[in-house]
């Protein structure tokens, strides 16, 4: 302070330099001259922080605890402690979310297609087989009826028409009656199966082919199913047999000394085909 000071300038040199700062921070604080105030560094901002916070202390404690000096109580397990405290922490965490499980796929098992009843096929009815030795018809016995058979089967096989079959069962009734003739001029004949035997020249067989003539060898005359191969393969030859009588068919093919003799047979011929077929 100088001495030449006014008695007001002392007094306000007399004042503590900290009231003039108090009051201009009383100023600070009230109306709009307050001073925001600052934020705290150490606040935990959320609630996983302060359970993380609370979790770390306590495992300190958990394991200093143990160790203090003057300890007399119950010793405790400091990690089922700490283990504890976290799960209880984590339930406390939860409430402050909803939480929603996911939606659980539930398998769904397709429905089998029914399986249409398959539709009842018309089985076409099998055409009965012919007997191996079928019943004898228009004064015939057993052995003539099997060999009408081998005809009419060759025949059958060689699509030939039923007049064929006519015509072929007449003429081995006029030649053979029906029986499979060995020949009394051809000893070797006899070596073969035979229902008989004949005396014209060097014929044999159910239509009396001659083996001189080209039909065929005498094993070969003297099974049925060849000869009458070699009859439907020599009509066939013949212009327009379809047209022609019976006699004039078969004469045709046999050359006959007697080609009026074949007509005779033309009704039993046709009893005998129609039974066979």
């Amino acid at each position: 302070m100088h001495p030449d000071d006014s008695p007001e300038q002392k007094t306000i040199e007399k004042r503590p330099a900290g009231r003039a700062a108090d009051g201009a921070s009383a100023e600070r604080r009230v109306g709009r001259h307050r001073a925001p105030e600052p934020p705290r560094r150490g606040r935990l901002r959320s609630a996983a922080a302060r359970v993380a916070f609370v979790a770390g202390v306590a495992c300190s404690l958990s394991l200093v605890w143990p160790f203090g000096a003057g300890h007399t109580g119950p010793r405790r397990e400091p990690a089922r402690e700490v283990l504890a405290d976290r799960a209880a922490a984590e339930q406390r965490t939860s409430r402050d979310f909803e939480r929603t499980a996911p939606p659980v796929a539930v398998p769904v098992t397709p429905t089998p297609a029914a399986t249409p009843s398959p539709k009842p096929t018309k089985k076409t009815p099998k055409k009965p087989t012919r007997p191996k030795h079928p019943r004898p018809v228009a004064g015939l016995d057993q052995r003539q009826m099997d060999n009408a058979k081998a005809i009419v089967d060759v025949g059958l096989a060689m699509r030939m028409p039923r007049r064929a079959l006519v015509v072929a069962i007449a003429t081995a009734m006029q030649e053979s009656d029906l029986y499979n003739l060995a020949s009394d001029v051809l000893s070797e004949s006899y070596s073969y199966p035979h229902q008989g035997s004949g005396a014209d020249h060097d014929s044999v067989g159910l239509f009396q082919q001659r083996p001189s003539s080209g039909w065929g060898t005498v094993a070969e005359l003297m099974r049925p199913a060849y000869a009458a191969r070699a009859f439907f393969t020599a009509l066939n030859e013949v212009p327009g047999w379809q047209d022609l009588s019976l006699t004039a068919a078969a004469q045709a093919v046999q050359v006959s000394a007697f080609p009026d003799a074949y007509a005779q047979h033309e009704d039993r011929a046709t009893t005998v085909v129609a039974a066979l077929v």
